[in-house]
């Protein structure tokens, strides 16, 4: 239980709304911020993507990037670039001069203008990833059927782990595009060396600037008994692909936190997987040094849930960072834990569940008391997004904040949620 601070640092007023608030209160100089609220238990973040840190958006009026601007700065502590340090966008073509370093310098500028913590997204992934990575002189074995990349997010999309130009998404086997990869591949040794190149690069410039790396994303089979997705970073390299990307890492910036990060982590199947991965790893010396959960939860998800959840990922002994936080309130989201990006448009499509704000404030409710119950795992939380027009989920309403950056019920249930956990019992 924690303690009642003998000096609040919030006005007793901003805990006044709970779960019964049915109307969004204007975001004012009296509107607690999150960083502040939750300072001292965890950091509170959100991704941000191109508009938001250039000020500029062909999607969005200069008015609404305006708020979302403010919102950024005045409620989170931290961010991380949506799409701007993936592969496909950050080192688009092969060789040294096949960076585009410009929309990543831009990230990290803003981040460090407004005095925000920064979080590199992401190194290593079977997505989003270009073809001329893998492809060499190598003939693939004949009964292999990996698909090829897809191609890389539109800056201007409210994406997520999401490519653009038509949202192909993750495919069978490697989990890429829909279109089959059947060409030459990489050796071993070649893709190693391409996979160190990108990692000392990316992270040797930002070095002791981003503070957070997600090292590897994604690398668990979503089913069947195999601990591993069959993707081409496994087929060409093998299963040490993940050790040798954190060692790489570690070598470009000994004091970067670097994580492990995934979705779907409150199936029990899944997250036995996360234990064995993790666990296999740190006996081998491997410098994993957070478990990252991304959280693309629904309505559905209840307190017990999440509780045990966390629970079990604190049995390894390492920080938990929540990494992309939303709550799906879209009808068609409410069925599992995914987070893959072809069944995207499905699960946010029909509309909105029932009283969607108050089941939307019920579980985030839940979720935030999960995390406080947890707080001396959880020490970083993420929004994936500001707010509801910048999600990849925006039809599904996922976030505390609506489109015009305003506090929605779901946001005061997660103040009041605060305020339980500082009373004296």
């Amino acid at each position: 239980m924690l303690k009642q601070h003998s000096k609040s640092r919030w006005p007793l007023s901003w805990f006044a709304a709970g779960l019964c608030v049915t109307a969004a209160t204007v975001l004012s100089a009296e509107t607690p911020a999150l960083k502040e609220v939750f300072q001292g238990h965890f950091r509170v973040g959100a991704a941000v993507n191109r508009a938001i840190v250039t000020g500029t958006s062909m999607r969005r009026s200069p008015e609404l990037v305006r708020q979302d601007v403010a919102l950024v700065k005045a409620q989170f502590d931290h961010i991380v670039a949506e799409n701007d340090m993936k592969w496909a966008l950050i080192h688009p073509r092969p060789g040294p001069d096949g960076y585009d370093f410009g929309p990543a310098d831009a990230f990290v500028k803003f981040g460090e203008d407004n005095n925000l913590w920064l979080v590199g997204h992401t190194l290593v992934w079977h997505s989003q990833t270009p073809n001329w990575v893998f492809q060499g002189t190598n003939l693939p074995p004949a009964e292999t059927n990996v698909v090829a990349s897809a191609p890389a997010a539109s800056p201007e999309a409210a994406a997520t782990n999401a490519p653009g130009g038509g949202r192909l998404g993750r495919g069978p086997g490697g989990g890429f595009g829909r279109g089959a990869f059947t060409g030459p591949r990489a050796s071993r040794e070649e893709l190693l060396e391409r996979m160190r190149e990108h990692i000392h690069t990316v992270v040797g410039r930002y070095k002791g600037r981003i503070k957070v790396w997600d090292v590897v994303n994604e690398a668990l089979s979503d089913s069947g008994t195999n601990v591993l997705r069959n993707s081409l970073w496994l087929q060409i390299i093998g299963p040490d692909f993940i050790a040798k990307a954190f060692q790489f890492a570690h070598e470009a910036d000994p004091d970067a936190i670097l994580r492990y990060n995934d979705y779907g982590l409150e199936n029990p199947a899944k997250r036995r997987k996360l234990i064995t991965l993790i666990r296999s790893l740190r006996e081998q010396g491997v410098p994993v040094q957070a478990i990252g959960s991304q959280a693309h939860v629904n309505v559905s998800i209840t307190f017990e849930t999440m509780d045990q959840a966390l629970a079990e990922m604190a049995t390894l002994g390492l920080p938990i960072h929540i990494t992309e936080l939303d709550v799906n309130s879209a009808a068609g989201g409410q069925r599992g834990f995914g987070a893959d990006i072809a069944d995207n448009a499905t699960t946010t499509q029909g509309g909105l569940v029932s009283d969607a704000d108050q089941r939307l404030a019920e579980a985030y409710a839940g979720i935030f008391r999960a995390f406080l119950k947890h707080r001396d795992s959880v020490k970083m939380v993420t929004f994936w997004g500001a707010n509801d027009a910048n999600s990849w989920r925006a039809q599904g309403r996922p976030l505390l904040f609506d489109g015009n950056s305003q506090p929605k019920p779901a946001f005061h249930a997660v103040i009041a949620e605060m305020k339980k956990a500082t009373e004296v019992k």
